[in-house]
């Protein structure tokens, strides 16, 4: 009984312990009077003293307290919002005790913003070469600003897309990705560049990162080499992404798959080409880029063929400048690349005897392509140029075709180039072939019409049919032409006395390769000429030293 008693008391002691912790001696309020924080905002713990109820008021709708109430001591959290503007702010939260009225205060002193552009990684390195959908990085800005980004103009190997500063959040710090392109280095040293980020308007700024970047060195290529020639060749064929030339640079360039090398008893050998490239070919490959930079190394040869890139109807490219360093070329052909410009420097090529530009996207004949520019060429080849096909030009929206959609008449000056070679078909060349007068009315300045000189030299010619004197007077258009071709275009008009009664018609096949054209043009006319012949006979009446076509097959019957 007695124990009992002992507990009863020992438990009444400890009730009236208790009670007494719930009071707090300590004068109603918080633990601190002033709180500074940052631009940033954050998280403050304050503890709130009180014997009684209080509720708490803030005049500041960027600071939040939790729990904003209660009864007795409790530890509340300051929840403080970001700053939205360059000054500083301050705020007051008021504590009140429920009971006595009692008000106390905290002071919540807030940093502003200052305008500042900062970099996440001020310094990137890049490679010298990769894929052109590789060549890019992206660099995330910081900044509360907008900005121009300022490259240096003697850095040509760095492009920057568009990008966009949202400042619709005060001038908080927000982040924006800019992404830069890079250029395939061909220099055989480290490249650097050092771009600004420069502030709109008339803002101070408390911080401006700027951005480094190195690129590194390129192989260097041994020029006029023939060891230089095989890095030249693999780099070409690394830059197209070629899947059918497949090099193994272990072995011998004289294994290669579409390489010819310099021996001695070929024409136009010097003991400085021994061993090195005379022609190289590239075909089927995926490039979004004109040629690459390594071809300008090839430097002793005489032909290159670049033939078939991927999705070329989606390309427009431009040759780029490293294939007009090269002007010993003779032949150059540049089929199916997706090409719709020759770089300016095209000229250069003096040497050029062939050149094929078959199969890409031209709109026009490009400019550069003149007999002042190219003396030697004789064979020019053209045709197949359209993006996509349109029968119908007066009734299409579609635009960026090709197929020299842009020429506003036949390219005349083509006609008086004297080429041995010219082919035209499958474009959408319009319009009539030029007449080029008479004798007594020369059309815009023609001179060359037949002569007795010229139907003499044919008789005494024992390689050439005698020409009727009945030419005499004629125009002397593409006397030398041994092949020419314009069908499937989109040509009107009338066929010119000059072409009805060329010399060589017969060998350009006519009824397939000229006179045959197709669709409508853009002036809603069916293509076709309206005096076309409906067969050779009167050719041959004209040319009566001319063996047709059925006599030579039944020479060859009764032969067999």
């Amino acid at each position: 009984m007695k124990h009992l008693t002992y507990i009863s008391i020992l438990l009444g002691t400890m009730a009236l312990a208790a009670c007494t912790d719930d009071k707090t001696n300590a004068p109603f309020g918080p633990d601190s009077k002033e709180i500074t924080i940052g631009a940033d905002g954050g998280t403050r713990t304050v503890r709130i003293a009180s014997d009684d109820a209080w509720i708490a008021t803030t005049d500041a709708p960027w600071i939040t307290v939790s729990p904003a109430n209660g009864r007795g001591t409790t530890t509340c959290q300051l929840l403080i919002d970001s700053a939205l503007v360059e000054t500083p702010r301050q705020g007051v939260i008021r504590f009140q005790n429920q009971q006595s009225r009692d008000n106390q205060e905290i002071t919540v002193k807030q940093d502003g913003y200052a305008y500042a552009i900062t970099l996440e990684e001020p310094e990137i390195s890049v490679e010298n070469f990769a894929t052109l959908d590789e060549r890019y990085f992206d660099v995330k800005v910081k900044t509360n600003v907008d900005f121009n980004v300022a490259i240096p103009d003697t850095t040509g190997w760095l492009q920057y897309d568009s990008y966009k500063v949202n400042i619709d959040r005060g001038i908080r710090p927000r982040e924006v990705t800019v992404r830069f392109k890079w250029n395939i280095s061909s220099i055989p040293r480290i490249r650097k560049a050092e771009i600004s980020f420069l502030p709109k308007g008339n803002v101070t700024l408390d911080q401006q990162d700027k951005l480094r970047v190195e690129q590194k060195a390129a192989e260097k290529i041994k020029e006029n080499t023939r060891e230089g020639d095989s890095v030249a060749l693999l780099g070409v064929n690394r830059s197209l992404n070629s899947w059918r030339n497949v090099w193994d640079a272990s072995e011998s360039m004289d294994n290669w798959e579409g390489v010819v090398l310099w021996e001695e008893n070929m024409e136009g050998y010097t003991p400085e080409k021994a061993g090195r490239v005379k022609s190289a070919s590239f075909s089927f490959f995926t490039t979004k880029e004109g040629i690459p930079f390594e071809i300008q190394y090839l430097t002793a040869a005489e032909e290159i063929t670049f033939f078939s890139n991927s999705n070329t109807h989606m390309l427009s490219l431009n040759t780029g400048d490293a294939i007009t360093k090269l002007p010993q070329l003779k032949r150059l052909t540049i089929s199916g690349y997706g090409l719709t410009e020759l770089h300016p420097d095209f000229k250069n090529l003096k040497s050029l005897e062939y050149l094929d530009l078959s199969s890409n996207s031209f709109q026009k004949l490009p400019s550069i392509l003149t007999k002042e520019n190219m003396p030697k060429l004789h064979t020019l080849i053209m045709n197949a140029n359209q993006r996509s096909l349109v029968y119908d030009l007066s009734n299409s929206v579609t635009t960026d075709i090709g197929g020299l959609i842009e020429e506003p008449e036949f390219p005349r000056h083509l006609l008086e180039w004297e080429l041995d070679t010219l082919r035209l078909s499958v474009n959408y060349l319009q319009g009539s072939l030029p007449s080029f007068g008479t004798v007594d009315a020369p059309q815009n300045g023609w001179t060359e019409f037949y002569t007795e000189a010229d139907i003499d030299n044919s008789a005494n010619d024992k390689g050439v049919d005698t020409l009727p004197r009945s030419l005499i007077g004629t125009p002397k258009v593409m006397a030398r032409t041994k092949f020419f071709a314009i069908n499937l275009n989109r040509m009107t008009g009338e066929l010119p006395y000059w072409l009805l009664y060329h010399p060589a018609l017969n060998w350009w096949v006519p009824e397939i390769l000229i006179f045959n054209q197709e669709g409508i043009d853009a002036n809603g006319r069916t293509a076709g000429f309206s005096n076309e012949p409906v067969n050779m006979n009167y050719y041959y009446d004209f040319y009566p030293t001319k063996t047709r076509p059925s006599d030579e097959r039944e020479e060859t019957n009764t032969t067999r």
